[in-house]
């Protein structure tokens, strides 16, 4: 006798499926790490067959890398938006320096930790890792070469400044599993703020945290 209950499953285009599936690895990456991303784990977290996801992604390493990169780009996204609507230069880096520093920073900061430890052995995610690293690096170059070019920083090499930024973020960013990661004292967590100061020739306080 056939079933009365109604399939809830709703059919999607391939690619629609294949982002289903790669939204769903970031979101177990996020929540529990990179290693956690098996076929059988997305499955379940999609309520469908192992099966499925396998015809997407035959080699898990591929799913692996395919999540990191969504997160990290979803992130910097969010971050440091493209468009930029109407921000000036010195608000969009103000903004990006505030929420870097904020709690809800800190999956994406164990995130990036766990993929450069994987990365040494899994070559996809290798590849990934290096991808999103110039991908942040330009986005925040960006914003600080039209900076320069308004009158607004003061840099020789923007590309330079981004990367010091940048590594000084990534340093804070591996007191993210301590206990008591926000406790540090004001001026360590201000470093980033501080050192893009000096490097843009802006008065102190001008990059002070913003409310969104």
């Amino acid at each position: 006798m056939p079933s009365s209950i109604p399939n809830k499953r709703i059919r999607m285009s391939p690619a629609a499926r294949r982002a289903e599936i790669v939204a769903a690895a970031a979101a177990v990456a996020l929540a529990e790490g990179l290693e956690c991303i098996t076929l059988r784990r997305v499955a379940e977290e999609l309520g469908v067959r192992p099966g499925l996801i396998s015809h997407y992604f035959p080699a898990v390493e591929d799913l692996v890398a395919e999540a990191y990169g969504s997160a990290a780009a979803a992130e910097l996204d969010d971050l440091l938006p493209a468009d930029r609507a109407g921000a000036t230069p010195t608000e969009c880096l103000a903004r990006f320096l505030a929420r870097t520093s904020g709690e809800e920073y800190d999956d994406i900061s164990r995130l990036w930790l766990n993929a450069r430890h994987l990365s040494r052995y899994r070559p996809a995610l290798r590849d990934r890792v290096a991808a999103q690293e110039a991908a942040w690096r330009e986005r925040l170059e960006a914003v600080l070469r039209d900076g320069v070019e308004r009158g607004e920083f003061r840099t020789g090499d923007p590309m330079v400044t981004a990367m010091q930024i940048l590594v000084v973020l990534d340093g804070l960013g591996m007191l993210v599993n301590s206990a008591d990661t926000h406790d540090d004292p004001p001026a360590v967590r201000r470093m980033p703020v501080t050192l893009a100061e000096r490097e843009l020739g802006l008065p102190p306080g001008t990059l002070a945290p913003v409310e969104d």
